[in-house]
């Protein structure tokens, strides 16, 4: 006999879908998992790979697309996000011009 969880009475915050990705750039990326039932926002994500394995993982969930959006195109912004505490915003670095 198989014995099927009750439904909670609380809606689940999160409607996962497939995960969609937006852009790469080793080791990050940036990926939209399906929306948010709270408010029906895209759930935006930036995920990092692991050094050992080799899989992405999440790193931050954004706030908003706002900052999402920001994370994407200012990738020493998503570095200053990563809990790893990756060097970021060095001074005299042209790149980021």
């Amino acid at each position: 006999m198989v014995r099927s969880q009750p439904e909670s009475p609380y809606p689940t915050p999160l409607t996962m879908n497939k995960q969609t990705i937006l852009l790469e750039k080793f080791p990050y990326r940036y990926v939209q998992c399906g929306t948010i039932e709270i408010n029906g926002k895209p759930d935006c994500r930036i995920q990092k790979a692991d050094s050992y394995t080799g899989r992405y993982r999440d790193m931050y969930l954004c706030d908003n697309e706002d900052q999402f959006c920001l994370a994407i195109e200012d990738f020493e912004y998503t570095k200053w996000l990563d809990p790893d505490r990756v060097p970021c915003y060095i001074k005299g670095d042209d790149t980021n011009e």
